[in-house]
């Protein structure tokens, strides 16, 4: 649960009014960064007409659950479907929160959803150290020791996408499947086939053209972290580039839902630590994904990072279902959950036999 103090409220409104703003280029559009004519009208509304309590409201009447394992408090939503369903667990990526999952966990009415916060993100403490266990780990023992389910699926999206990979590579025994939208690279990317080509050189033109956050956050992300954690423009213009960037249609995010996740950060201070991720796979504090042979279903998405082909997938996953999708992008679950909750039934209603 969150509760913001009127202080805290003011003073955000303060910073958002009194903010000091670049001077402007002669040049429009998202080319060059974050469009100030879309910035300031969202800075404006932020400060003066959207309703933080309304949303305080809403997100404390989930149903949030915290378990201590290893040390680590893990905070998580569960919502039980009809008739005690297949256990499932989702998993986010940055720079969103389990606010991204929710209309999708709506329409997994057959499933028992548990939606776990990634550690440093809002409302999720921390891990204590950059050692001890990973969060696959975390989310096996939450899952298997916890909440007693002997078997359970999975589904992520970006580092979301990662953590679920590992989690099926580590524990084959409990995983009966995982549903992702991104796969990780292969051990083995020799003997390309035409489309495998095509697809790496997309990945290495989106890296240079769109890559440079993540180079950061995977450098230098203390840095970035001091001047994101003291100017809430800041913070949203971060924040707000990637949602337009990695959708398929902006006017799927509502102001309101954007400024959310945005004060949710904010009011939180973990932007910085939500860029842990980043920094511990660069500097090789996480497994890297060697190969799942778990089943495992891919849903592409036409707006997302990349799309990569079965046969990439392949040298790595054990890919039993491969679907394009007509439209979505990086967010599919706040997209397009109608599309996604369709897919993952599909995949995993031959298995809804988990038990606990």
């Amino acid at each position: 649960m969150i509760v913001v103090d009127e202080g805290e409220l003011a003073e955000l409104r303060s910073r958002l009014r009194r903010a000091r703003w670049p001077e402007r280029w002669p040049l429009a559009g998202w080319d060059a960064g974050t469009d100030p004519d879309v910035l300031r009208p969202l800075v404006d509304y932020w400060a003066s007409g959207y309703d933080w309590r309304a949303q305080e409201r809403a997100i404390n009447a989930l149903p949030f659950h915290t378990a201590t394992i290893d040390g680590t408090p893990v905070v998580y939503l569960r919502f039980d479907g009809a008739g005690g369903g297949l256990p499932i667990v989702l998993t986010n990526g940055w720079p969103s929160t389990f606010l991204e999952l929710l209309e999708l966990a709506r329409r997994l009415d057959n499933f028992t959803v548990v939606i776990p916060l990634l550690p440093g993100f809002p409302l999720a403490p921390q891990r204590p150290s950059l050692t001890g266990l990973q969060t696959h780990e975390l989310w096996h023992r939450l899952m298997h020791d916890e909440l007693g389910f002997e078997r359970y699926a999975a589904h992520g999206s970006d580092l979301g996408a990662g953590t679920t990979a590992r989690l099926a590579e580590a524990h084959p025994e409990s995983v009966i499947g995982i549903h992702v939208t991104s796969v990780a690279a292969p051990p083995d990317a020799t003997d390309l086939r035409p489309e495998e080509q095509q697809y790496v050189e997309a990945v290495a033109a989106w890296s240079t053209t769109e890559g440079a956050y993540q180079h950061q956050q995977s450098t230098r992300p203390l840095t970035l972290g001091y001047g994101l954690t003291d100017s809430p423009v800041g913070l949203l213009a971060w924040i707000l580039e990637k949602y337009r960037a990695w959708s398929d249609d902006p006017a799927s995010f509502s102001d309101d839902f954007l400024l959310t996740q945005a004060s949710l950060y904010w009011f939180t201070g973990t932007i910085s630590t939500s860029f842990r991720p980043y920094y511990e796979y660069a500097a090789g504090l996480t497994r890297r994904v060697e190969r799942v042979d778990v089943p495992t279903a891919l849903a592409v998405f036409p707006g997302d990072l990349a799309q990569p082909p079965r046969a990439w997938a392949e040298r790595t996953y054990n890919v039993t279902r491969y679907t394009t999708m007509p439209r979505g992008g990086h967010f599919a679950a706040h997209e397009e959950p109608d599309l996604l909750a369709a897919d993952l039934i599909a995949f995993f209603t031959p298995d809804r036999s988990g038990t606990r």
